[in-house]
């Protein structure tokens, strides 16, 4: 096997425009595939890591983490992947045989869990380079690349009859608010649920709410367009903090007879964690937390609280262990039984992914798909 040369859209420094760079991708190691990307999706957290200045810079980097694509070469002592297979990339691996992976309670990989500084898990090295100079991977994927090196461990076979240019985003944040809600939460029927922060993920969690049966599903979000869009998800009230005369969380336990069963911080904003706590009801109220803070990453929290049992969980893509359970959810969106495309608010062609990124910070858009050339 030998290096490809192909076309990558690389980030020079925080927050500047991406550059179209001629990228040079090495053949998989041990354990590892190359992939040609198809589609790949933009998601916020892509958007947080590229404008942060609050970590230590990781620059040239090529981000991009929710994709689909096709196996062009394997590496040595790979069995599960052949040329041609159709795969979901993700961000956090299963290696099926760590503490964590053996346990049955956790999908926090030991071997092959959040990469955070821009290596491949196995050798600590870069597998891009741009005229000599080693590029960082992003979540050890980097999609927003024609060619991509992941482990094994990271990516998913799927069925060749799954629409690659929808089925990117389970890779993701679909799959994230759906683990929340059934997984992490395991909302019941019946239940008062409020999510903070109508974006993908946010309205992921009203369709599991919906779908299990919650009798009431309030979405937050200053922007008033989210709700027409959340009514589709399930969400039957809608709250903008900006119009209320007292704090949110008082409106929602004022409407919900003391307090929400289930609340969902899907902003990234530690300060609303605290008001999602306090928006939950007494002795069994729950608040899980999904959001990635791009300040101030400390929660202050009253311990009454907590004394007075309410429970505050964190979750990493909705407690699914990616290889195990994403063909399952690939399997209900084949069934009809999820509803996946209508997250997809624009599709763009490669050489216009700055534009993506604008639409997502301008809040225009849920997820927009980015093709590939053929």
């Amino acid at each position: 096997m030998s290096t490809i040369t192909c076309k990558a859209a690389v980030a020079w420094g925080a927050g500047e425009a991406l550059v179209m760079e001629e990228v040079e991708v090495d053949p998989p190691n041990s354990m590892e595939i190359r992939i040609k990307v198809v589609c790949t999706s933009l998601c916020r957290s892509d958007v947080t890591q590229w404008e942060s200045k609050a970590v230590a810079p990781l620059f040239p980097r090529i981000f991009g983490h929710e994709a689909s694509g096709i196996v062009e070469s394997i590496g040595e002592g790979v069995t599960e992947f052949k040329e041609g297979d159709h795969v979901l990339t993700v961000f956090t691996g299963e290696c099926m045989t760590c503490k964590h992976c053996s346990s049955g309670k956790s999908n926090m990989c030991q071997i092959l869990g959040l990469e955070r500084r821009g290596l491949m898990h196995s050798d600590q090295k870069t597998r891009f380079s741009v005229r000599g100079k080693p590029v960082y991977h992003y979540c050890a994927v980097s999609s927003f690349s024609e060619y991509t090196v992941v482990h094994t461990g990271c990516a998913v076979k799927i069925s060749s009859t799954v629409p690659l240019e929808k089925i990117c985003l389970l890779s993701c944040g679909v799959a994230a608010g759906l683990g929340a809600a059934w997984k992490v939460a395991d909302i019941n029927k019946g239940s008062n649920v409020v999510i903070f922060g109508l974006g993908t993920v946010g309205l992921s969690v009203a369709q599991g709410a919906k779908l299990r049966g919650a009798s009431r599903i309030i979405g937050v979000d200053t922007n008033p367009e989210k709700f027409d869009k959340g009514k589709i998800f399930g969400v039957t009230d809608y709250i903008n903090p900006n119009d209320c005369n007292e704090p949110v969380q008082q409106v929602i336990k004022r409407i919900t007879d003391g307090g929400a069963d289930f609340a969902f911080e899907c902003i990234g904003d530690t300060g609303m964690i605290t008001t999602a706590l306090q928006s939950c009801c007494d002795g069994w109220g729950l608040t899980v937390t999904l959001g990635v803070p791009k300040v101030n990453p400390e929660i202050a929290a009253h311990y009454a609280q907590f004394l007075s049992g309410k429970t505050l969980k964190g979750s990493l893509f909705g407690g699914w262990k990616p290889k195990s359970d994403l063909p399952l959810l690939v399997d209900m969106y084949l069934r009809k039984e999820i509803q996946v495309d209508e997250f997809i608010s624009h599709n763009l062609p490669f050489e216009e992914i700055n534009k993506a990124f604008n639409l997502m910070r301008e809040g225009k858009c849920l997820r927009c798909v980015i093709h590939m050339p053929k």
